[in-house]
């Protein structure tokens, strides 16, 4: 099979036909083979029996997936990919805002090009500033914590390899950061085209500003896991140490000065009334704490049972 395409949705009934009928249309003028995989994130309203409806229709070019309860778009990801049978897998949003005449350039640039992965890029948005601003800031902050240079981390239209999603795990919110967590896999030619953004044309949006936040912490989190998963003690032991070192410095310092004073009958302060030593007493304290984190952590990662699940490419 030539596509898989994964659309997640919640409470989008009015638009499911129009875009099945949209993407058959593109599948079909380009001889692809094809499936369009829907995954009904907890929907309410009659989206499920809009999928059964086309289901019945077209039997063998589509699957639905129904969730008992929403559990968000990452899951809803990650299902779709462990269904997904296609040589590309092509993921868009279920409101019409991405485009299905994007499709065939898109396998392109994976099949012929050799990308692992393509990020569409929607350069002219049709969103309030409320949206585009937290947007842009967003998408400067992931630039330079994971050093892939996307214009458009978010975008819901991307094209991967089949291998691809069949060897990442989409949970929590991390869908935004697929393609770091593509990169840390080991699929590192990650590229983006500019793809168009129509405005949305039933319903009204199902994320608020906090997503940006939540967003923020979710960067941190993967950025972490993706460096110092499977060394944690690199990143806590060395913090651990050097505080340690700034705080012995520095009641080394406390210490001499207090010696030197009395040596030379000079009146001197208490140790315990300079700021210096409760600085150095915090340092040393915190840096043990940071130290103590990491050997936990090292612990715990070397008694886990993925600690050797390594991605093998090839073998011979």
């Amino acid at each position: 099979m030539n596509i898989s395409v994964v659309i997640p949705l919640l409470n989008e009934e009015e638009s499911l036909p129009e875009l099945f009928s949209w993407i058959k249309k593109v599948m079909n003028e380009n001889n692809f083979s094809f499936e369009v995989i829907f995954v009904d994130d907890g929907s309410t309203d009659d989206s499920w029996k809009v999928i059964e409806g086309l289901k019945l229709e077209n039997i063998n070019q589509v699957k639905g997936i129904k969730f008992r309860r929403n559990y968000g778009k990452s899951a809803a990801l990650n299902v779709g990919f462990e269904a997904a049978e296609g040589d590309v897998i092509i993921t868009m949003d279920a409101d019409l805002q991405d485009s299905p005449d994007e499709i065939p350039e898109l396998h392109k640039l994976i099949t012929e090009d050799g990308f692992d992965l393509i990020s569409g890029w929607k350069q002219k948005r049709y969103d309030p500033l409320s949206k585009t601003i937290p947007t842009k800031l967003f998408n400067w902050a992931t630039r330079k914590m994971t050093g892939i240079y996307l214009h458009d981390f978010n975008c819901g239209l991307k094209a991967y390899k089949n291998v691809v999603v069949k060897n990442i795990e989409v949970y929590g919110e991390m869908h935004r950061y697929i393609p770091a967590i593509a990169k840390w896999a080991g699929f590192t030619k990650i590229g983006e085209k500019v793809v168009q953004h129509q405005e949305r044309k039933y319903g009204t949006t199902k994320f608020g500003l906090e997503r940006f936040v939540n967003g923020f912490l979710d960067l941190l989190s993967i950025t972490f896991i993706g460096k110092f998963g499977k060394k944690p003690m690199h990143f806590f032991g060395l913090l651990g140490t050097l505080m340690f070192m700034i705080g012995f410095i520095l009641i080394l310092y406390v210490g001499g000065e207090k010696l030197y004073y009395l040596a030379k009958n000079i009146p001197a302060r208490l140790v315990t009334d300079t700021a210096q030593f409760y600085i150095a007493l915090v340092a040393m304290i915190m840096g043990v704490q940071l130290f103590l984190a990491g050997y936990l952590a090292e612990l715990t990662s070397r008694n886990s049972p993925n600690r050797n699940n390594y991605k093998i490419e090839t073998e011979l």
